[in-house]
């Protein structure tokens, strides 16, 4: 029975295969000299460059941010032609109306598909029986407002409509 009890192993099914290794973690601005964060490295001109976070610094949300070793870090890679108009066509595509085809300096809500002009323009037209102010248009049967009209387009006799934010000069 003494036998027995020598052969057996304790072993934990929940205990890691590997042991686990922790990184240092450092006060707000107490962090030596030599490490980085991503975006101090960024403004070096570096990159990690694939390397892991050696330490952690504390900060006041819920993360915490990861340095890196500035002398492990490489060069970031060079702004190209082909990565600008890549870049530029994406950002394109994010600032322009669709009813317009309009670029704007900023980016329009993916809900609409249009910049807000047209987007409040097409809600006065979804209904035909309505006002702008909401009102219902109160109507005899048989008069021209009793018949439902598709909505309009923005467009009459192949010429556009001026945009609604559009300022129109007279000249002098």
């Amino acid at each position: 029975m003494a036998d027995q009890d020598e052969d057996l192993v304790d072993v934990d099914p929940y205990a890691p295969a590997e042991p686990e290794t922790t990184i240092p973690v450092f006060k707000g601005l107490c962090a030596p000299s030599g490490y980085a964060t991503k975006r101090q490295l960024r403004a070096m001109g570096l990159r990690p460059g694939g390397q892991e976070p050696v330490a952690e610094v504390e900060t006041r949300g819920p993360k915490n941010g990861l340095l890196y070793e500035i002398a492990k870090a490489r060069p970031v890679h060079p702004m190209t032609l082909a990565k600008e108009f890549a870049l530029d066509k994406a950002m394109g595509a994010r600032q322009t109306c669709d009813t317009y085809r309009r670029r704007y300096f900023f980016v329009l809500p993916t809900s609409l598909a249009s910049c807000l002009g047209c987007h409040d323009a097409s809600q006065l037209h979804r209904s035909p029986g309505r006002t702008p102010a909401g009102r219902v248009k109160a109507s005899r049967p048989g008069s021209a407002g009793a018949r439902s009209r598709a909505p309009q387009h923005r467009q009459e006799a192949g010429a556009l409509l001026p945009h609604p934010f559009e300022i129109r000069r007279t000249p002098a």
